[in-house]
């Protein structure tokens, strides 16, 4: 699958938003999550991206707007003084129709990275509907919001998320919407006595184990993960030949069988093109499936 991998679109040296603002401002973590939900009765695509620096943490949630070209956005900004912004509602007009946004953080859990992991909810609400909701907090947000659970359940098609650190990257991801998240880390030895190496685990099981990373520093894999395949491509070529901090290994999950390269994607392709082939589209029901995208920048 070598030859496949080679032709992928904007793999490698690939400069997403995220991307710009990581580089331009070392530490800053972001997870953009694109998910598939049903509102104002069309299934839209909703962009949740979660942003943390030394000195702010925010949360932008937008809404795609088919009667507009622009979009329709709600910040979030969780001031580092306590309670402020934590709890909330903001509305937002799309194609004629209100949205409400809802959100609870205030005993939100953070483990290192710029997106919550416990004790919280966002969610967004139209025509007395939870049209989606994210966070454990499900039955306080049903309650704050009076609403009814949406017949057409959303899911999450895509997350690209920008972490930080010497030899270990970690996040989390659910790669079927109906089973649990799993824990990935990513972790590499690129000095000493041994040769270059790395490791990739999911739920503190190594299911990867890369050794003379120097000459594997482009690859793939097909793992299995509770008995579903799922391919792991990466490119760890600028953390072993540009200076630390000017560039960033990247690594895909993604769950399914290898066909999902086809011949026709092309090499050609821009980087608009890729993010419209995995979650643009307007009938509930069949999208794509999820994608993980992993930005992973080392620090000295």
């Amino acid at each position: 699958m070598q030859d496949k991998f080679a032709s992928l679109p904007s793999f490698s040296g690939q400069r997403s938003n995220e991307d710009n603002v990581a580089s331009n401002k070392a530490g800053h973590c972001t997870a953009a999550c694109v998910y598939q939900a049903k509102i104002a009765g069309y299934c839209r695509n909703v962009t949740v991206i979660w942003s943390k620096t030394m000195i702010n943490h925010s949360v932008s949630i937008t809404v795609e707007n088919y009667s507009s070209e622009n979009p329709c956005t709600c910040k979030i900004d969780l001031k580092p003084w306590p309670f402020w912004s934590k709890k909330g509602l903001k509305s937002l007009d799309v194609d004629g129709r209100r949205v409400d946004v809802y959100w609870d953080l205030r005993s939100a859990k953070f483990t290192g990275g710029s997106e919550p992991t416990s004790d919280y909810y966002v969610a967004l609400v139209c025509d007395e509907e939870v049209s989606l909701l994210m966070g454990d907090y499900k039955k306080e947000a049903y309650k704050r919001t009076k609403a009814r659970p949406s017949l057409v359940d959303a899911t999450m098609v895509s997350k690209r998320e920008n972490v930080f650190g010497k030899k270990c990257f970690s996040t989390r991801a659910k790669f079927e919407e109906r089973h649990r998240e799993h824990d990935i880390v990513v972790e590499n030895s690129l000095t000493g006595p041994k040769d270059p190496e790395m490791w990739i685990s999911i739920d503190g099981l190594v299911l990867i184990h890369i050794t003379n990373l120097q000459w594997k520093f482009r690859g793939n894999e097909t793992i299995m993960v509770n008995k579903s395949p799922v391919q792991v491509f990466w490119d760890v070529h600028n953390w072993l030949f540009c200076s630390p901090g000017s560039g960033h290994a990247l690594f895909i999950f993604k769950p399914g069988v290898p066909d999902f390269w086809s011949d026709e994607d092309g090499a050609g392709d821009d980087e608009e093109s890729e993010s419209s082939r995995y979650y643009s589209v307007k009938s509930c029901g069949q999208g794509p499936q999820f994608c993980l995208f992993l930005y992973a920048w080392k620090v000295e």
